[in-house]
């Protein structure tokens, strides 16, 4: 679809001519004036669609006012969190979300998009899907791209999708956590995280890496001991902690909150104390990580910033103003609380 603003003179003559009215009637009815009556205005509108053109989005039928809002499950409360400010910008701009979520052996992404476009939305915003698998192929979101959907892809990178990108900046974040360790006199630092095949992992990794060299000096052999790949999960956090402790990690980074709470789990089973013998540090700050026991310290996302962020590229793109194909990446902050301390000092 084109935008009825591209080319304005041209496409008020071609849309004029459709409806048999004339152009300042075409005006009157895209800029929403009074003195047009309700069949002339709806003439203008069909000739718009007959013509191929994008009506503005105050003149679309409800229906096309649906945005899709495709994430993972929602156990992780950092999903449920970006639901809410996704849906709370959408809704402040008269859109309604669809919301699609993933589960194990559900629906996949690409059956969801296809009900999405079946039911005729104005763009979709994906979170955390195919785009963060670094071998998944980019067609799916290149065809979406060449059909004219407005599409936003937050927190993961594919090469070859011409659309916006919005990310946390997982390097800023491993840097965060390793200093502050190191200022706690931690030098055997673990890094917990799930599949090496996601783009935020790779680069939480590349983050993690050369801040142990910045600060410590740790030579890459090395640093392999003190990194392990898992699942984003308690559990998958509670077996990674386990081996990290096990190889003399003093404190354990993780890849999301849930994998840290699973770290404290693992390392109580083990007879151990946290903060006393062993630091753990979480990812993303979601709801309630402030009242866990002890409190976590972690790495906060800007979740209310990055949702504002995608759904106006979003809006400005369906409004034909399409943003810069462009990744922003916004800077995390590091919250210290119960779950960290100085290193234990072991005979």
């Amino acid at each position: 679809m084109r935008p009825v603003n591209e080319s304005r003179s041209a496409r008020l003559a071609d849309i004029a001519a459709q409806a048999d009215v004339s152009e300042a009637t075409v005006s009157r009815v895209l800029n929403a004036r009074p003195g047009v009556s309700d069949a002339t205005r709806q003439a203008v509108l069909t000739a718009i669609d007959v013509l191929g053109y994008d009506r503005p989005t105050r003149l679309k039928p409800k229906s096309a006012l649906l945005v899709g809002l495709v994430m993972p499950e929602l156990v992780n409360p950092i999903f449920p969190a970006f639901a809410q400010v996704i849906e709370t910008a959408l809704a402040a701009e008269g859109f309604t979300p669809v919301l699609c979520t993933q589960t194990p052996g559900g629906v996949h992404e690409d059956d969801y998009v296809q009900m999405l476009l079946d039911r005729g939305v104005s763009g979709i915003i994906f979170l955390s899907g195919q785009h963060a698998d670094a071998t998944s192929d980019p067609a799916r979101y290149q065809a979406l791209r060449e059909r004219g959907l407005p599409i936003v892809l937050v927190n993961g990178w594919l090469a070859g999708v011409d659309a916006p990108f919005v990310s946390n900046d997982d390097v800023a974040s491993m840097d965060l956590a390793v200093s502050h360790l190191v200022q706690l006199g931690h030098t055997e630092i673990g890094l917990a995280l799930g599949p090496e095949r996601y783009t935020p992992v790779v680069r939480k990794l590349q983050g993690f890496r050369a801040a142990m060299r910045d600060h410590l000096g740790a030579d890459p052999a090395h640093l392999e001991r003190l990194v392990t790949h898992t699942v984003f999960s308690l559990e998958g956090g509670a077996a990674a902690a386990g081996r990290l402790i096990g190889r003399g990690a003093t404190a354990v980074i993780c890849g999301s909150d849930l994998m840290a709470l699973g770290a404290i789990r693992q390392a109580r089973s083990m007879g151990l104390a946290v903060p006393r013998d062993v630091s753990v540090v979480g990812y993303d700050d979601s709801t309630m990580m402030g009242f866990t026991d002890p409190p976590l310290t972690t790495i906060r996302q800007s979740v209310e910033a990055m949702g504002d962020a995608a759904v106006r590229a979003l809006l400005d793109e369906i409004g034909g103003e399409a943003p810069p194909s462009a990744e922003y990446v916004f800077r995390p902050e590091l919250v210290v609380r119960g779950s960290t301390g100085a290193v234990p000092h072991r005979a």
